[in-house]
């Protein structure tokens, strides 16, 4: 039994260097959405990059905007990590 434990334990290490390693490739990805005068461009793991409307970057508006992502992001992961029982 208690090598089933650390069989888990091994295959959870795995998953998570999984899960970061992806993170890492999803921050070098970059979308670029243009609609009605905004343009936003935002990294794979959910990052704005640059805020512009007309032409013009709002970084106040960038920065809250990012913060509100952290925030959220940081909220799934509780929950998350409730559900599963807080094995990560």
């Amino acid at each position: 039994m208690a090598f089933d434990k650390i069989k888990q334990l091994g295959n959870l290490k795995k998953l998570r260097d999984q899960a970061m390693q992806m993170q890492k490739q999803l921050a070098q990805e970059e979308v670029v959405v243009e609609h009605q005068g905004v343009k936003v461009i935002m990294s794979g793991d959910q990052k704005i990059k640059s805020l512009e409307i007309d032409q013009v970057a709002y970084p106040r508006i960038l920065e809250a905007v990012n913060e509100a992502i952290k925030k959220s992001q940081m909220m799934a992961a509780q929950k998350l990590s409730q559900i599963s029982g807080g094995l990560g």
